[in-house]
C-alpha cells in the first residue's frame, strides 16, 4: 500500500464519541453505536472504525489472560468493524463531568504513556490479523508544564524512540506495521506543523542516530494525525502544513477530519456581533477544553487556552476579529446562526493530500455530540454519525473523480 487509492484508504470514526471506560462499556457501545452506524453506511461491507480502548478497558483485556484479546479481534470481524486505527490520545475516562487539561496526562514524558501506548501496540497487531497497516494517534507529547520543557525532552525522546524499537519489532516479527502518529493541538508542546518540524529536527531524529535508530526508521514508525480542527483553530493553511511535512521529510500517519467553530465578528454589524457572543457563550462547557485562537483586525494573534478565557477578554461587550475555536463540530454542518464552522479546511486538506503520499487513514472525530448546544444535537446519535461518514464518502468521491 504505497500510494493512497480507494482501494487502500480506510475511512472510520473515532468510537471516543460514545461514553465508558470500562472493557463491558466498550462492548456495548460497539453493539448499541457502531453497528446501527455499519447498518446506514455500509451494510453489505465491512466498515471501518477508530477504536478508542481507555487504560483500564486495555487493562480488563490482558487481565483476561488467553481468552481476553483473542475474542476481541473475533467478534469485531464477524460483525463487520475493522478497527484499523486506535486513538491512543485519551488515557482514562474521556467523559468525565470535567476533562479538560487531565486529556493530556500522563504526558510522554512518564513510563504510563509508553506503557500505555506499548499495550495498544499488542492489542492492534492482535486483534486485526488479516490487516497489517494500523496507526494509533497519540497527544503531541504534553501540555506544557512551565515557561520551559527541557527537563522532559530527554524521557520524551527516550520514549518514543523506546516505542519505536518495539514496533519496529513488531514488524519484524509479526509482519504487522504499526505507526504512532502524534497530533498537534492548540496550546500544546506541538501546536503547529513547524512545532513538529522542530522536534524531530534538533530532538528526535539525531537523538535516534545515536542509537543506530536512521531517521528513515524513526519516520516510518513516529508520524503525524493531523487534525483538521486543530490546524484550522492555529490559522495554518492546510496544504502549507502538509507540505511543511513533506518537506521535512516527516510522514502523515492519519487525517483525523474535523471541524472548528469560526465567528467572523469583523463582517457583523453591532447587532450581529451580540447575537453570535450569545450564540458562542453556549460552547463554554465545562468538560472539554475549548482553545480559542482570536486574529485581530490588525493580523495579530490572541491565544487562550479556554473559550470562558475568550470571552471574559472582550472589552465593551464589542468582540473583534476572526474567532476559531477548539470544538469539535458534525463534519457536515457549514454554519448554525450566525456562527460558521472550518468545513471548507476539510476539503482543502483532502486535496492537498496526494495519491502518493502514502496517506491511507481517515478518521472522523466528532467527540462532542452530547455537549453541542441542545438545539445541534442529534435524536439518533448513529444516525449523526453516519451522516458525517456519508458526508465525507461524498468529498473522497468528488476529489477522485477530478
Amino acid at each position: 500500500m504505497d500510494t493512497e487509492s480507494p482501494a487502500d484508504r480506510m475511512i472510520g470514526y473515532c468510537t471516543n464519541v460514545h461514553a465508558g471506560a470500562t472493557l463491558e462499556q466498550t462492548k456495548a457501545n460497539l453493539e448499541e453505536y457502531a453497528l446501527a452506524v455499519k447498518r446506514i453506511v455500509s451494510p453489505d461491507e465491512p466498515m471501518g472504525i477508530g477504536l478508542w480502548l481507555s487504560r483500564q478497558c486495555v487493562n480488563e483485556l490482558f487481565s483476561q489472560g488467553p481468552k481476553g484479546l483473542p475474542q476481541l479481534g473475533p467478534w469485531l470481524d464477524d460483525h463487520g468493524l475493522i478497527p484499523f486505527t486506535f486513538n491512543g490520545f485519551p488515557y482514562g475516562d474521556f467523559h468525565q463531568p470535567i476533562v479538560k487539561h487531565r486529556v493530556y496526562e500522563p504526558d510522554w514524558s512518564t513510563a504510563d504513556r509508553l506503557g500505555y501506548t506499548h499495550a495498544l501496540a499488542a492489542v492492534l497487531t492482535e486483534i486485526s490479523p488479516e490487516f497489517s497497516h494500523r496507526s494509533i494517534s497519540t497527544l503531541p507529547l504534553g501540555w506544557p508544564k512551565g515557561p520551559s520543557w527541557n527537563d522532559d525532552v530527554d524521557a520524551t525522546v527516550a520514549n518514543l524512540l523506546g516505542l519505536t524499537k518495539e514496533l519496529r519489532r513488531i514488524a519484524d516479527t509479526t509482519g504487522v506495521f504499526i505507526h504512532v502518529d502524534l497530533e498537534p493541538e492548540p496550546g500544546c508542546l506541538l501546536q503547529r506543523s513547524s512545532d513538529v518540524v522542530k522536534f524531530f529536527q534538533d530532538h528526535l531524529l539525531p537523538a535516534g542516530d545515536q542509537l543506530d535508530l536512521p531517521a528513515e526508521v524513526v519516520c516510518a514508525h513516529i508520524r503525524v494525525c493531523h487534525d483538521i480542527c486543530h490546524a484550522a483553530v492555529m490559522f495554518e493553511n492546510q496544504a502549507e502544513a502538509i507540505a511543511c511535512y513533506e518537506k521535512a521529510g516527516i510522514r502523515i500517519g492519519k487525517v483525523q477530519v474535523s471541524s472548528a467553530i469560526r465567528i467572523p465578528f469583523d463582517a457583523m454589524s453591532d447587532p450581529e456581533r451580540t447575537d453570535a457572543l450569545r450564540q458562542v457563550q453556549a460552547f463554554a462547557e465545562d468538560r472539554y477544553l475549548h482553545q480559542t485562537m482570536i486574529r485581530r483586525p490588525d493580523g495579530d494573534m490572541d491565544f487562550y487556552e479556554d473559550l470562558p478565557l475568550a470571552i471574559a477578554s472582550i472589552e465593551n461587550d464589542h468582540p473583534v476579529g476572526e474567532w476559531r475555536v477548539h470544538f469539535h463540530m458534525p463534519i457536515f454542518l457549514d454554519r448554525f446562526g450566525l456562527i460558521e464552522t472550518t468545513q471548507d479546511q476539510i476539503g482543502q486538506c483532502l486535496r492537498a493530500i496526494k495519491p502518493d503520499d502514502d496517506v491511507l487513514h481517515f478518521e472522523v472525530e466528532t467527540y462532542a455530540w452530547d455537549v453541542l448546544p441542545k438545539e445541534l444535537r442529534t435524536d439518533d446519535l448513529a444516525e449523526g454519525i453516519a451522516r458525517e461518514i456519508l458526508w465525507l464518502n461524498d468529498r473522497f468521491a468528488d476529489r477522485d473523480t477530478q
